[in-house]
């Protein structure tokens, strides 16, 4: 047990010196995270609202569909993405691949049915009666909206929250589509992976406890808006 306890001492050394492996790794799964879910909530939110609010013909099937691509492997979407943004592909010519836009863009695609399935379903619980109450009180539509919004607020953290975790802890896509190019593509997980792989246990310690600390932070965060 005395290589787990050194490699933790030899990980919190890694990161206070400022290891530039690690930082880059840090750095750059921070840049496609935040970039994937600003996408993903920025599209996700209306549209799981819309499919939630309102009834139409196929809805049904679209809600599965949904709740289909929830389960979605990640190196599935890493190899569909892959197929579109090589030399050969429709995208190719973008030069997507191993870059960190290609990675966000798989990551958005990964995030997106999350973030809607979610806000669908936190939707259609909302009190039925709601929405009825505030039309006999007079409320305007931007009124309704705002309130129905504010109401079912702690159910879009959660999809935000939810979607997130599975961005920052996804590793086929990362792989196939950023190729884990060291100081460049390189992410935390795949990062984890390698250098596990190779008997690097100190530095696989030091990103799972950046990792550890991202999520802390993230729970952290939900906590005091769920006060406010």
């Amino acid at each position: 047990m005395d290589f787990i306890a050194t490699g933790f001492i030899k990980a919190i050394e890694l990161l206070i010196s400022g290891d530039a492996a690690t930082w880059s790794a840090i750095l750059a799964t921070l840049k496609v995270s935040t970039c994937s879910m600003a996408f993903s909530l920025g599209a996700g939110l209306p549209c799981g609202f819309l499919i939630g609010y309102f009834d139409f013909k196929g809805k049904k099937q679209l809600r599965t569909l949904l709740d289909t691509l929830l389960s979605l492997p990640t190196v599935f979407i890493g190899l569909v993405v892959y197929a579109f943004i090589t030399h050969r592909g429709p995208l190719g010519e973008f030069g997507f691949l191993f870059t960190l836009t290609g990675i966000a863009i798989g990551q958005t695609i990964l995030a997106f049915p999350v973030v809607t399935a979610i806000t669908a379903a936190t939707i259609e619980g909302m009190d039925k009666e709601l929405k009825l109450t505030l039309i006999t009180l007079g409320a305007g539509k931007r009124n309704i909206l705002m309130t129905c919004l504010w109401e079912v607020r702690y159910g879009i953290l959660a999809a935000g929250v939810m979607a997130y975790g599975r961005v920052m802890t996804e590793v086929g896509i990362s792989m196939m589509v950023g190729g884990n190019i060291k100081y460049n593509t390189r992410t935390i997980t795949t990062a984890i992976a390698l250098e596990t792989n190779k008997g690097q246990f100190a530095d696989g310690i030091a990103l799972g406890l950046v990792l550890m600390l991202i999520a802390f932070i993230v729970n952290l965060s939900v906590s005091f808006l769920r006060k406010q």
